[in-house]
């Protein structure tokens, strides 16, 4: 399949972005990671300064997904760091979005793996263990539901109900 930006995909579909089956989300993401371009199935999760859940999914097996964590917009702790990262990209993941903060920023950066934050913070998270899986969240003024599709790249990243043929 040859390589198609988010910006031709949007160029393509625009009865999908009418009708919200396709969506841009809000560019408030800083990029991190070897991979800039990555999409896959979304698996969502819901945490605030807590990275126990997120772990727990990162140590099981990808199979190409996208984990999307809505960290609340926190700027006050990092909820994924290196480690994690690594055991990502060793178990297949695709990507990693977080509505919040991430740290070891050279280790990320090393890794085989999209990574999108809103920033990085050297403080690290709590180890409470509290969140919510596979449930409805909204950021960066988008509503993305477990199982929709995620496709980002520089120009910026997308979320779809179905998957894209393109």
């Amino acid at each position: 399949m040859a390589l198609v930006t988010t910006a031709e995909v949007c160029d393509a579909n625009p009865q999908l972005i009418v009708s919200g089956e396709l969506r841009a989300l809000q560019p408030i993401f800083q990029i991190y990671g070897r991979r800039q371009v990555f999409s896959g199935p979304i698996v969502t999760l819901k945490v605030f300064e807590d990275n126990v859940l997120i772990r727990e999914f990162l140590e099981e097996k990808g199979n190409g997904r996208v984990l999307v964590v809505d960290g609340g917009g926190s700027l006050r702790c990092a909820i994924l760091g290196g480690n994690p990262v690594v055991q990502a990209q060793n178990n297949g993941w695709a990507g990693i979005i977080v509505n919040g903060c991430v740290r070891d920023v050279d280790e990320i950066n090393g890794c085989d793996i999209g990574v999108r934050a809103l920033a990085s913070h050297p403080v690290k998270a709590n180890k409470k263990g509290i969140g919510e899986k596979h449930v409805p969240i909204t950021i960066a003024g988008t509503r993305i539901c477990d199982g929709e599709w995620l496709y980002a790249d520089t120009d910026g990243i997308l979320v779809s109900k179905t998957e894209l043929s393109v």
